[in-house]
Protein backbone atom coordinates (compact mmCIF):
# COMPACT_ATOMS: atom_id res chain seq x y z
CA UNK A 1 0.00 0.00 0.00
CA UNK A 2 3.22 2.28 0.55
CA UNK A 3 2.12 3.48 -3.51
CA UNK A 4 -1.12 5.00 -2.76
CA UNK A 5 0.31 6.92 0.27
CA UNK A 6 3.39 8.32 -0.80
CA UNK A 7 4.66 6.61 2.48
CA UNK A 8 2.85 8.73 4.93
CA UNK A 9 0.56 7.75 7.35
CA UNK A 10 -3.29 7.69 5.83
CA UNK A 11 -5.75 9.71 7.60
CA UNK A 12 -9.76 8.41 7.04
CA UNK A 13 -12.96 9.16 8.52
CA UNK A 14 -15.67 6.99 8.45
CA UNK A 15 -18.82 7.91 8.73
CA UNK A 16 -22.44 6.48 9.49
CA UNK A 17 -24.01 3.73 11.52
CA UNK A 18 -27.29 3.55 13.58
CA UNK A 19 -27.37 -0.01 13.28
CA UNK A 20 -25.78 -3.00 13.36
CA UNK A 21 -26.18 -3.33 9.97
CA UNK A 22 -24.22 -0.06 9.23
CA UNK A 23 -21.81 -0.85 12.29
CA UNK A 24 -20.46 -3.77 10.57
CA UNK A 25 -19.52 -3.49 7.68
CA UNK A 26 -17.76 0.06 8.66
CA UNK A 27 -15.66 -1.47 11.06
CA UNK A 28 -14.87 -4.47 8.98
CA UNK A 29 -13.47 -1.86 6.42
CA UNK A 30 -11.24 -0.20 9.21
CA UNK A 31 -10.00 -3.54 9.90
CA UNK A 32 -8.96 -4.34 6.61
CA UNK A 33 -7.77 -0.56 6.24
CA UNK A 34 -5.34 -1.24 9.37
CA UNK A 35 -4.72 -4.71 8.22
CA UNK A 36 -2.93 -3.36 4.34
CA UNK A 37 -1.92 -0.12 6.01
CA UNK A 38 -1.58 -0.98 10.23
CA UNK A 39 0.12 2.96 10.37
CA UNK A 40 -3.46 4.05 9.43
CA UNK A 41 -4.73 6.74 11.58
CA UNK A 42 -8.82 6.41 11.78
CA UNK A 43 -11.51 8.08 12.71
CA UNK A 44 -15.05 7.31 13.02
CA UNK A 45 -17.74 10.24 12.88
CA UNK A 46 -21.30 9.13 14.32
CA UNK A 47 -24.90 10.18 15.41
CA UNK A 48 -25.15 10.98 19.09
CA UNK A 49 -27.05 8.80 21.14
CA UNK A 50 -27.06 5.71 18.48
CA UNK A 51 -25.47 2.17 19.13
CA UNK A 52 -21.96 3.34 17.28
CA UNK A 53 -21.19 5.58 20.09
CA UNK A 54 -20.92 2.45 22.00
CA UNK A 55 -19.96 -0.18 19.45
CA UNK A 56 -17.13 1.30 17.68
CA UNK A 57 -14.94 2.25 20.62
CA UNK A 58 -15.74 -1.76 21.50
CA UNK A 59 -14.42 -2.41 18.38
CA UNK A 60 -10.89 -0.13 19.64
CA UNK A 61 -11.82 2.70 17.10
CA UNK A 62 -12.27 6.22 18.63
CA UNK A 63 -15.33 7.86 17.53
CA UNK A 64 -17.04 11.44 17.19
CA UNK A 65 -20.73 12.15 17.61
CA UNK A 66 -22.86 14.51 15.67
CA UNK A 67 -26.42 16.17 16.86
CA UNK A 68 -28.23 14.45 13.52
CA UNK A 69 -31.50 12.82 13.16
CA UNK A 70 -33.32 11.42 10.86
CA UNK A 71 -36.40 13.62 8.89
CA UNK A 72 -39.95 12.24 9.96
CA UNK A 73 -41.57 11.82 7.01
CA UNK A 74 -44.95 11.27 8.59
CA UNK A 75 -45.00 14.32 10.56
CA UNK A 76 -43.30 16.73 8.15
CA UNK A 77 -43.73 19.54 10.88
CA UNK A 78 -41.80 18.06 13.02
CA UNK A 79 -39.21 18.33 10.80
CA UNK A 80 -38.29 21.74 12.03
CA UNK A 81 -35.31 20.53 14.87
CA UNK A 82 -34.28 18.08 12.41
CA UNK A 83 -33.11 20.67 10.12
CA UNK A 84 -31.65 22.50 12.97
CA UNK A 85 -29.58 19.51 14.28
CA UNK A 86 -28.79 19.18 10.25
CA UNK A 87 -26.81 22.75 9.96
CA UNK A 88 -25.21 21.83 13.60
CA UNK A 89 -23.95 18.69 12.10
CA UNK A 90 -22.71 20.66 9.15
CA UNK A 91 -20.48 22.75 11.10
CA UNK A 92 -19.56 20.55 13.60
CA UNK A 93 -18.30 18.29 10.70
CA UNK A 94 -16.63 21.02 9.42
CA UNK A 95 -15.13 21.27 12.91
CA UNK A 96 -13.35 17.66 12.85
CA UNK A 97 -12.89 17.77 9.05
CA UNK A 98 -10.47 20.89 9.51
CA UNK A 99 -9.02 19.68 12.95
CA UNK A 100 -8.66 15.90 11.64
CA UNK A 101 -7.29 16.81 8.44
CA UNK A 102 -8.53 13.18 6.22
CA UNK A 103 -7.59 12.60 3.14
CA UNK A 104 -10.33 10.56 2.45
CA UNK A 105 -13.76 9.99 3.98
CA UNK A 106 -16.18 6.89 3.31
CA UNK A 107 -19.52 6.79 3.95
CA UNK A 108 -21.61 3.84 5.10
CA UNK A 109 -25.14 4.77 5.48
CA UNK A 110 -26.58 6.46 8.43
CA UNK A 111 -28.04 9.54 9.47
CA UNK A 112 -23.85 10.73 10.44
CA UNK A 113 -23.28 9.59 6.83
CA UNK A 114 -24.72 12.86 4.97
CA UNK A 115 -23.61 16.14 6.56
CA UNK A 116 -20.18 14.26 7.22
CA UNK A 117 -19.63 12.88 3.41
CA UNK A 118 -21.20 16.49 1.40
CA UNK A 119 -19.09 18.70 4.02
CA UNK A 120 -16.03 16.78 3.24
CA UNK A 121 -16.85 16.83 -1.02
CA UNK A 122 -17.28 20.36 -0.58
CA UNK A 123 -13.87 20.97 1.45
CA UNK A 124 -12.36 19.04 -1.69
CA UNK A 125 -11.45 15.57 0.40
CA UNK A 126 -12.29 12.61 -2.07
CA UNK A 127 -14.89 10.23 -0.81
CA UNK A 128 -16.07 6.95 -1.17
CA UNK A 129 -19.84 5.45 -0.51
CA UNK A 130 -20.80 2.30 0.18
CA UNK A 131 -24.16 1.77 -0.34
CA UNK A 132 -25.72 -1.73 0.95
CA UNK A 133 -28.79 -1.89 -0.21
CA UNK A 134 -30.08 -3.25 -3.77
CA UNK A 135 -32.56 0.25 -3.83
CA UNK A 136 -30.27 3.21 -3.31
CA UNK A 137 -31.22 5.88 -0.46
CA UNK A 138 -32.36 9.65 -1.00
CA UNK A 139 -28.59 10.43 0.86
CA UNK A 140 -26.73 8.25 -0.97
CA UNK A 141 -28.22 9.34 -4.93
CA UNK A 142 -27.21 13.10 -3.51
CA UNK A 143 -23.64 12.17 -1.97
CA UNK A 144 -23.20 10.30 -5.37
CA UNK A 145 -22.89 13.58 -7.75
CA UNK A 146 -19.59 14.63 -5.76
CA UNK A 147 -18.58 10.87 -5.04
CA UNK A 148 -15.22 9.80 -6.12
CA UNK A 149 -16.39 5.84 -5.77
CA UNK A 150 -19.11 4.08 -5.16
CA UNK A 151 -18.76 0.52 -3.81
CA UNK A 152 -22.51 -1.39 -4.25
CA UNK A 153 -23.47 -5.16 -3.06
CA UNK A 154 -26.20 -5.21 -5.98
CA UNK A 155 -26.13 -5.42 -9.88
CA UNK A 156 -27.67 -2.72 -11.49
CA UNK A 157 -27.20 0.32 -9.57
CA UNK A 158 -26.33 2.11 -12.66
CA UNK A 159 -30.05 3.14 -12.28
CA UNK A 160 -28.73 5.07 -9.20
CA UNK A 161 -25.50 6.34 -9.58
CA UNK A 162 -22.79 7.28 -12.47
CA UNK A 163 -21.68 3.85 -14.15
CA UNK A 164 -18.02 5.31 -14.27
CA UNK A 165 -17.99 5.30 -10.05
CA UNK A 166 -19.68 1.86 -9.87
CA UNK A 167 -17.98 -0.97 -7.80
CA UNK A 168 -19.56 -4.34 -7.43
CA UNK A 169 -17.57 -5.25 -3.85
CA UNK A 170 -21.10 -6.92 -2.08
CA UNK A 171 -21.36 -5.67 1.88
CA UNK A 172 -18.42 -6.39 4.38
CA UNK A 173 -19.22 -8.61 7.40
CA UNK A 174 -18.10 -9.73 10.40
CA UNK A 175 -14.96 -11.70 9.72
CA UNK A 176 -15.06 -13.86 12.86
CA UNK A 177 -18.35 -16.09 10.94
CA UNK A 178 -16.31 -16.64 8.06
CA UNK A 179 -13.15 -17.74 10.54
CA UNK A 180 -15.85 -19.95 12.27
CA UNK A 181 -14.44 -23.16 13.45
CA UNK A 182 -16.95 -24.21 16.12
CA UNK A 183 -19.11 -27.45 15.74
CA UNK A 184 -22.92 -28.22 16.14
CA UNK A 185 -22.35 -30.24 19.02
CA UNK A 186 -20.41 -27.26 20.86
CA UNK A 187 -22.56 -24.85 19.62
CA UNK A 188 -25.96 -26.54 20.84
CA UNK A 189 -24.19 -26.96 23.97
CA UNK A 190 -24.23 -23.08 24.41
CA UNK A 191 -27.80 -23.15 24.22
CA UNK A 192 -28.65 -25.91 26.58
CA UNK A 193 -29.95 -27.98 23.19
CA UNK A 194 -29.79 -31.15 20.91
CA UNK A 195 -27.71 -31.04 18.17
CA UNK A 196 -29.71 -33.58 16.38
CA UNK A 197 -32.84 -31.65 15.92
CA UNK A 198 -33.73 -28.86 13.62
CA UNK A 199 -32.94 -25.60 14.52
CA UNK A 200 -34.66 -21.90 13.80
CA UNK A 201 -32.80 -18.81 14.41
CA UNK A 202 -34.91 -16.03 14.55
CA UNK A 203 -33.51 -12.66 13.92
CA UNK A 204 -34.99 -9.08 14.04
CA UNK A 205 -32.31 -7.02 13.63
CA UNK A 206 -30.10 -5.64 16.80
CA UNK A 207 -32.49 -3.52 18.07
CA UNK A 208 -35.77 -5.82 17.04
CA UNK A 209 -38.71 -6.02 14.81
CA UNK A 210 -42.53 -5.39 16.12
CA UNK A 211 -43.91 -8.36 13.58
CA UNK A 212 -41.55 -11.34 13.89
CA UNK A 213 -41.66 -10.97 18.05
CA UNK A 214 -45.34 -10.51 17.58
CA UNK A 215 -45.94 -13.36 15.96
CA UNK A 216 -43.16 -15.77 17.58
CA UNK A 217 -45.15 -14.35 21.33
CA UNK A 218 -48.88 -15.47 19.41
CA UNK A 219 -47.24 -18.32 18.24
CA UNK A 220 -45.88 -20.03 21.61
CA UNK A 221 -48.34 -22.60 21.51
CA UNK A 222 -47.62 -23.77 18.01
CA UNK A 223 -43.88 -24.06 18.80
CA UNK A 224 -43.97 -26.44 22.00
CA UNK A 225 -46.53 -28.33 20.21
CA UNK A 226 -43.05 -28.94 17.84
CA UNK A 227 -40.42 -29.93 20.30
CA UNK A 228 -38.86 -31.68 17.12
CA UNK A 229 -37.93 -28.48 16.05
CA UNK A 230 -35.63 -26.39 18.26
CA UNK A 231 -35.85 -22.11 18.14
CA UNK A 232 -32.98 -19.79 18.91
CA UNK A 233 -35.47 -16.38 19.21
CA UNK A 234 -33.11 -13.10 19.56
CA UNK A 235 -35.74 -9.95 20.35
CA UNK A 236 -33.45 -7.19 20.49
CA UNK A 237 -33.25 -5.30 23.61
CA UNK A 238 -36.36 -2.84 22.85
CA UNK A 239 -39.08 -6.05 23.02
CA UNK A 240 -37.71 -8.35 25.21
CA UNK A 241 -39.37 -7.28 28.25
CA UNK A 242 -42.52 -7.71 26.24
CA UNK A 243 -41.72 -11.29 25.01
CA UNK A 244 -40.76 -12.19 28.05
CA UNK A 245 -44.55 -11.00 29.73
CA UNK A 246 -45.89 -13.03 26.60
CA UNK A 247 -44.25 -15.76 27.75
CA UNK A 248 -45.13 -15.53 31.38
CA UNK A 249 -48.94 -15.48 30.34
CA UNK A 250 -48.46 -17.99 28.14
CA UNK A 251 -46.78 -20.59 30.64
CA UNK A 252 -47.63 -19.03 34.17
CA UNK A 253 -43.64 -18.76 35.03
CA UNK A 254 -41.53 -15.92 35.07
CA UNK A 255 -38.53 -16.22 32.71
CA UNK A 256 -35.31 -16.20 34.40
CA UNK A 257 -32.85 -16.96 32.28
CA UNK A 258 -32.93 -18.05 27.91
CA UNK A 259 -34.42 -21.31 28.63
CA UNK A 260 -38.24 -21.46 29.34
CA UNK A 261 -38.70 -24.29 31.37
CA UNK A 262 -42.52 -25.66 30.05
CA UNK A 263 -40.93 -25.40 26.57
CA UNK A 264 -37.67 -26.72 26.50
CA UNK A 265 -37.29 -26.45 22.87
CA UNK A 266 -37.19 -22.54 23.17
CA UNK A 267 -34.32 -20.18 23.82
CA UNK A 268 -34.74 -16.25 24.31
CA UNK A 269 -32.54 -13.78 23.96
CA UNK A 270 -32.27 -9.94 23.62
CA UNK A 271 -28.95 -10.38 21.62
CA UNK A 272 -26.97 -12.81 20.84
CA UNK A 273 -23.34 -12.16 21.72
CA UNK A 274 -21.70 -15.37 19.63
CA UNK A 275 -22.81 -15.18 16.61
CA UNK A 276 -21.09 -18.33 15.77
CA UNK A 277 -22.45 -20.58 17.89
CA UNK A 278 -26.07 -19.27 16.10
CA UNK A 279 -25.55 -19.47 12.72
CA UNK A 280 -23.51 -23.06 13.20
CA UNK A 281 -26.48 -24.33 14.83
CA UNK A 282 -29.54 -23.05 12.36
CA UNK A 283 -30.70 -24.98 9.82
CA UNK A 284 -32.85 -22.11 8.63
CA UNK A 285 -32.90 -18.26 9.71
CA UNK A 286 -36.03 -15.75 10.19
CA UNK A 287 -34.66 -12.44 9.21
CA UNK A 288 -35.63 -9.16 8.56
CA UNK A 289 -33.74 -8.07 5.19
CA UNK A 290 -31.19 -5.73 5.97
CA UNK A 291 -28.14 -5.66 3.70
CA UNK A 292 -25.87 -6.85 5.94
CA UNK A 293 -28.31 -9.35 7.03
CA UNK A 294 -28.63 -11.09 3.78
CA UNK A 295 -24.56 -10.44 2.81
CA UNK A 296 -23.81 -12.55 5.77
CA UNK A 297 -26.46 -15.58 4.57
CA UNK A 298 -25.40 -15.49 0.80
CA UNK A 299 -21.65 -15.91 2.59
CA UNK A 300 -22.47 -18.56 5.21
CA UNK A 301 -24.78 -20.59 2.48
CA UNK A 302 -27.97 -20.15 5.13
CA UNK A 303 -31.55 -21.24 4.00
CA UNK A 304 -33.50 -17.93 4.97
CA UNK A 305 -36.90 -16.52 5.35
CA UNK A 306 -36.96 -13.00 4.77
CA UNK A 307 -39.77 -10.56 6.25
CA UNK A 308 -39.04 -7.15 5.28
CA UNK A 309 -39.72 -4.40 7.47
CA UNK A 310 -42.28 -1.73 5.82
CA UNK A 311 -40.67 0.96 8.10
CA UNK A 312 -37.74 1.89 5.96
CA UNK A 313 -37.02 4.24 3.62
CA UNK A 314 -38.17 4.03 -0.19
CA UNK A 315 -39.17 -0.09 0.72
CA UNK A 316 -35.05 -0.65 0.18
CA UNK A 317 -35.93 -4.27 2.27
CA UNK A 318 -38.52 -5.42 0.25
CA UNK A 319 -36.57 -4.71 -3.03
CA UNK A 320 -33.50 -6.59 -0.78
CA UNK A 321 -35.68 -9.64 -0.29
CA UNK A 322 -37.02 -9.59 -3.87
CA UNK A 323 -32.93 -9.77 -5.33
CA UNK A 324 -32.74 -13.13 -3.50
CA UNK A 325 -36.91 -14.62 -4.33
CA UNK A 326 -36.24 -13.95 -7.73
CA UNK A 327 -33.23 -16.24 -8.01
CA UNK A 328 -34.70 -18.58 -5.47
CA UNK A 329 -32.56 -18.11 -3.01
CA UNK A 330 -34.57 -17.55 -0.17
CA UNK A 331 -38.27 -17.36 0.91
CA UNK A 332 -40.33 -14.42 1.61
CA UNK A 333 -43.07 -13.44 3.73
CA UNK A 334 -44.69 -10.01 3.76
CA UNK A 335 -44.94 -8.30 7.09
CA UNK A 336 -48.85 -8.05 6.92
CA UNK A 337 -48.86 -11.86 6.42
CA UNK A 338 -46.32 -12.87 9.01
CA UNK A 339 -48.96 -13.57 11.94
CA UNK A 340 -50.96 -15.65 9.68
CA UNK A 341 -47.77 -17.59 7.98
CA UNK A 342 -44.35 -17.16 8.98
CA UNK A 343 -44.64 -19.97 11.82
CA UNK A 344 -46.26 -22.29 9.63
CA UNK A 345 -43.72 -21.71 7.12
CA UNK A 346 -41.14 -22.16 9.04
CA UNK A 347 -42.00 -25.42 10.67
CA UNK A 348 -42.83 -26.85 6.38
CA UNK A 349 -39.13 -25.71 5.71
CA UNK A 350 -37.01 -26.68 8.08
CA UNK A 351 -38.67 -30.13 7.97
CA UNK A 352 -37.93 -30.31 3.92
CA UNK A 353 -34.40 -31.60 3.32
CA UNK A 354 -34.56 -30.50 -0.43
CA UNK A 355 -35.63 -27.48 -0.34
CA UNK A 356 -32.99 -26.15 2.75
CA UNK A 357 -30.55 -27.71 0.69
CA UNK A 358 -31.48 -26.04 -2.79
CA UNK A 359 -31.63 -22.60 -0.98
CA UNK A 360 -28.62 -23.24 0.73
CA UNK A 361 -27.06 -23.40 -2.66
CA UNK A 362 -28.68 -20.48 -4.28
CA UNK A 363 -27.76 -18.09 -1.81
CA UNK A 364 -24.24 -19.49 -1.87
CA UNK A 365 -24.35 -18.34 -5.24
CA UNK A 366 -24.43 -14.84 -4.91
CA UNK A 367 -21.89 -14.51 -1.97
CA UNK A 368 -19.32 -11.80 -2.34
CA UNK A 369 -16.53 -12.71 -0.76
CA UNK A 370 -13.36 -10.32 0.80
CA UNK A 371 -15.65 -7.32 0.44
CA UNK A 372 -13.87 -5.36 2.85
CA UNK A 373 -10.40 -5.83 1.48
CA UNK A 374 -11.66 -4.76 -1.94
CA UNK A 375 -13.24 -1.89 -0.55
CA UNK A 376 -10.39 -0.71 1.85
CA UNK A 377 -8.26 -0.58 -1.42
CA UNK A 378 -10.09 1.22 -3.18
CA UNK A 379 -10.23 4.10 -0.34
CA UNK A 380 -6.51 3.86 -0.26
CA UNK A 381 -6.13 4.55 -4.05
CA UNK A 382 -8.09 7.53 -3.12
CA UNK A 383 -5.33 9.36 -1.16
CA UNK A 384 -3.48 11.51 -3.68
Amino acid sequence: MKDYINNKAPRIIISGGGTGGHIFPAVSIANAIRELCPEAEILFVGAEGRMEMQRVPDAGYRIIGLPVAGFDRQHLWRNFSVILKLLRSQWKARKIIKEFRPQVAVGVGGYASGPTLKTAGMMGIPTLIQEQNSYAGVTNKLLAQKADRICVAYEGMEKFFPSEKILLTGNPVRQSLLDNQITRETAASAFGFNPNLKTVLVLGGSLGARTINQTLAAGLALMKAHPEVQFIWQTGKIYIDQVKAAITAFTGEAVRNARVGSIPNLYVTDFIKNMNNAYTLADLVISRAGAGSISEFCLLGKPVILVPSPNVAEDHQTKNALALVNKDAALYVKDAEAQEKLLDTALETVADDELLKQLSINIAKLALPDSARIIAEEVLKLIK
